[in-house]
């Protein structure tokens, strides 16, 4: 069965956990042609095969670049629809000093688990997902096996998870035996959740600080904003000697980041829900940004999500604070109210974040970015590198 066609069918039966798998496994893509064919068909055909391509599964990094900042950097310039090559330091020359950067500030959990059923012995993986108003973890779960109501896991020889109610396929509610909190369990017994694409999901040490970024803060993201990988205290000294400010919001990035669209036609995609903030001091920045004549420029798909939800959240015709859950689904076409260009990864194809960055700076330009991305062997995705779009 073609590669689409399986991601599809596992999908639409409900086992989302394994079609995740088969999308994000680069052995899955082995079979298809090396070139990028980001299809656009006919232009007004409603079709999430406008947002598919194909990528040699040896440009998908695997391991972080040596120095942060040294990634390379594909200016797309919207205007001129034109393409050029630069590396990630320049990214400071490539901005004019009224601009503002916008980052995500979120951390990310070691929300990956990995232990065995005490009932069976046998293995058991899970992804912390949530934490319920009540203490309960929401996880996704993997094991052989049926699991039941009232088993327990038992990870690293001392926490143990007890099964209190299942949600849905390999997705349950878990009460953690313990009185030590959420954050300093996981980063006692968890891993860094490494995409599957990455290693197939298995972390190392040198990750625990590799795929996070250097000014994260609040822990609650299960994906790292990988846009912001890429930034390093030097970058941060030559923003600051061009006079280019920059500020935070938080957006905790969930499970659903890596979700594929598994409907042909991709506006009745159910976009998942993520817990943003946007402060009095970020929208008091960007405001004079945009009095100043400048350009906010959002740095990853989750600060765009995160700004234009609260662009629409209040009502108002002017930028105002705000905090809760977005399920905000930007695909073309879409009208921009507060960012005005963009620093982002190489995306999967057919997923929401791809349609996004096509949504941004149009289908056909976003085709032959990824096109000439491909052609040049730049890394893709998550420890991959960048694109600028202005």
């Amino acid at each position: 069965m073609p590669l689409p066609q399986r991601i599809r069918s596992l999908a639409l039966r409900g086992n989302v956990p394994q079609a995740l798998n088969v999308l994000d496994n680069p052995r899955s893509r082995r079979r298809e042609s090396p070139q990028c064919v980001l299809h656009a068909e006919r232009e007004n055909e409603v079709n999430q095969n406008m947002f598919d391509y194909s990528l040699p599964p040896n440009l998908i990094a695997q391991q972080p670049i040596g120095e942060r900042d040294q990634s390379r950097l594909l200016v797309v310039r919207r205007s001129s629809a034109s393409l050029a090559h630069h590396t990630f330091s320049d990214l400071p020359a490539l901005l004019d000093p009224k601009d503002l950067l916008v980052l995500n500030d979120t951390r990310v959990l070691p929300a990956r688990l990995r232990g065995k059923r005490e009932k069976t012995d046998g293995k058991w993986e899970g992804l912390f997902l949530r934490l319920g108003a009540d203490g309960m973890w929401e996880m996704m779960s993997k094991t052989r096996g049926r699991l039941l109501v009232g088993e327990t896991i038992l990870v690293g020889g001392n926490l143990q998870l007890r099964l209190v109610k299942q949600l849905g396929l390999g997705h349950w509610l878990m009460s953690p035996i313990s009185d030590e909190g959420l954050v300093e369990l996981l980063n006692r017994y968890g891993e860094i959740p490494l995409p599957c694409y990455i290693r197939e999901g298995h972390a190392n040490e040198p990750d625990r600080e590799r795929y996070q970024t250097i000014y994260a803060r609040d822990y609650g993201a299960v994906a790292a904003p990988t846009a912001g990988l890429h930034f390093t205290p030097r970058v941060f000294d030559r923003l600051r000697e061009r006079g280019i400010a920059w500020t935070f919001v938080t957006l905790h990035v969930g499970w659903g980041t890596f979700q594929p669209i598994q409907v042909e036609d991709y506006k009745q995609h159910k976009m998942h829900a993520e817990w943003g903030s946007l402060s009095a001091d970020t929208v008091a920045a960007i405001k004079a940004c945009k009095e100043r004549g400048g350009r906010v420029v959002a740095v990853g798909t989750t600060t765009v999500r995160l700004l234009e939800s609260a662009g629409r959240a209040t009502g108002s015709t002017s930028l105002q604070p705000w905090s809760g859950d977005t399920e905000l689904f930007i695909y073309p076409p879409f009208d921009f109210r507060v960012v005005d260009a963009m620093v982002t990864n190489f995306h999967l194809p057919r997923s929401s974040l791809l349609l996004l960055v096509s949504a941004f700076a149009g289908v056909d330009l976003v085709r032959q970015a990824y096109s000439t991305a491909i052609e040049r062997e730049y890394r893709f995705y998550s420890y991959g590198d960048a694109m600028l779009i202005l």
